[in-house]
């Protein structure tokens, strides 16, 4: 038989003058009767530590789980296996197992990212994926269409550090649309933008975003200028380590969230950072449908 264990974000606590209590993942506070078992047995028996003395049938007492609020009761006796039946109610109750513990969370395991853009993003963002389980590769930027494969667990990743130049995501908007996952962040002066992780027809691509948000002003003709580089070079402020840290896993919580539970469960998010005090802002977007032609015959207004 495997050797029991709490649940994951469930802990014993020795509480002085009361005994032990149960922390369940919510935060609740359970005072635990042991009966006659040593409670000192019950923590070691779930620390995975020698018990401490023999195993000696004891008399049960009520449910072992109750509110730490409530005012202790003393235990009513009747026959019971003891320690087996308080592991029994930790059982039923959803805050212990005998079952193997599972393997260290790896949900990025199997996917390769070919990584792309300004090390100050892309070396924390390798970091992440690569403790989530995923390979991440340096890539350039012509190589993506031989690298790239859709269907696989490969996804794009691009980060820069500085506004994005005129088509350089246009290639992989294009990968995008054949099915292609990537994701993507770049900086305008003091934000930086987070992109939702794209894929397939109906993916909100990097052309949809900038769409959306010239839409979204009333100052479009300016903001798309400024995209088209008629603007003074760009004087920061630069990511500092702490934002390009929150940033990189951000993009990572996007694209893992993408991968595990797949589009239907994941809608597309657009997320701002404001670098100066890392104030954070999402913003649903959606893809911009294409327009439908006009009649024929019918002048263009």
């Amino acid at each position: 038989m495997n050797t029991p264990r709490l649940k994951p974000g469930t802990a014993l606590v020795t509480v002085p003058g009361r005994g032990l209590a149960l922390r369940t993942p919510d935060g609740t506070f359970l005072r635990v009767d042991t009966a006659d078992v040593p409670e000192e047995d019950l923590v070691r028996l779930f620390g995975g530590g020698p018990l401490a003395v023999p195993e000696t049938p004891p008399a049960a007492g009520p449910v072992p789980l109750r509110d730490a609020a409530e005012t202790p009761r003393t235990a009513h006796t009747a026959p019971a296996s003891g320690r087996d039946r308080l592991l029994a109610a930790f059982e039923d109750a959803g805050y212990a197992t005998r079952d193997p513990a599972p393997a260290d969370d790896c949900p990025l395991t199997g996917t390769t990212l070919l990584l792309l853009g300004d090390p100050v993003l892309t070396r924390p963002v390798a970091r992440l994926v690569r403790a989530a389980g995923a390979e991440p590769l340096p890539t350039a930027a012509d190589d993506l269409p031989a690298r790239a494969v859709a269907g696989a667990r490969t996804a794009v990743v691009w980060c820069l550090d500085g506004p994005v130049p005129p088509g350089l995501w246009d290639r992989a908007d294009r990968l995008s649309r054949d099915g292609v996952l990537w994701a993507r962040c770049h900086r305008e002066g003091a934000h930086a933008w987070l992109e939702p992780p794209a894929a397939g027809p109906y993916g909100t691509t990097s052309a949809d975003i900038r769409l959306r948000r010239l839409a979204a002003t009333p100052a479009h003709r300016e903001l798309a200028a400024y995209w088209a580089g008629s603007r003074t070079p760009d004087n920061g402020p630069r990511h500092t380590e702490a934002s390009a840290a929150c940033t990189a896993a951000l993009l990572v919580h996007d694209l893992a969230a993408r991968l595990l539970l797949g589009p239907d469960r994941t809608p597309p998010v657009l997320r701002r950072i404001d670098l100066r005090d890392l104030t954070t802002t999402a913003h649903p977007v959606l893809p911009v449908p294409e327009c439908a032609p006009l009649p024929a015959g019918r002048n263009t207004p």
